[in-house]
């Protein structure tokens, strides 16, 4: 089972493999705790008077949030170049136009 985790994330051993976990983690928790100060940081907090505008509006804040916070903690482990190469792949996917 490890091995399958090992392939899918192109990691070297078990130990790059649990540094690319924990920077998963701390990104998306770091980007959940930050996100709402971010709205009321913007003034925007008076717009979203409705749980669909503020929900979506958060959504949408969150995604390029995510993908700079990621960099930035991928950075402070050392695993910068991955993580570059991740997002890479990951936009890729995103935004490719399938025929």
């Amino acid at each position: 089972m490890l091995n399958k985790f090992l392939i899918y994330f192109n990691a070297r051993s078990l130990k790059h493999l649990l540094i690319i976990f924990l920077v998963f983690s701390i990104s998306g928790s770091l980007t959940i705790f930050l996100s709402e100060p971010l709205i009321f940081l913007l003034n925007i907090d008076y717009l979203l008077n409705t749980k669909i505008l503020y929900y979506t509006t958060r959504i949408l804040i969150i995604f390029p949030l995510y993908q700079i916070i990621l960099l930035f903690v991928g950075f402070i482990f050392g695993e910068y170049e991955y993580f570059v190469e991740f997002e890479k792949k990951t936009f890729k996917k995103l935004f490719s136009i399938k025929k």
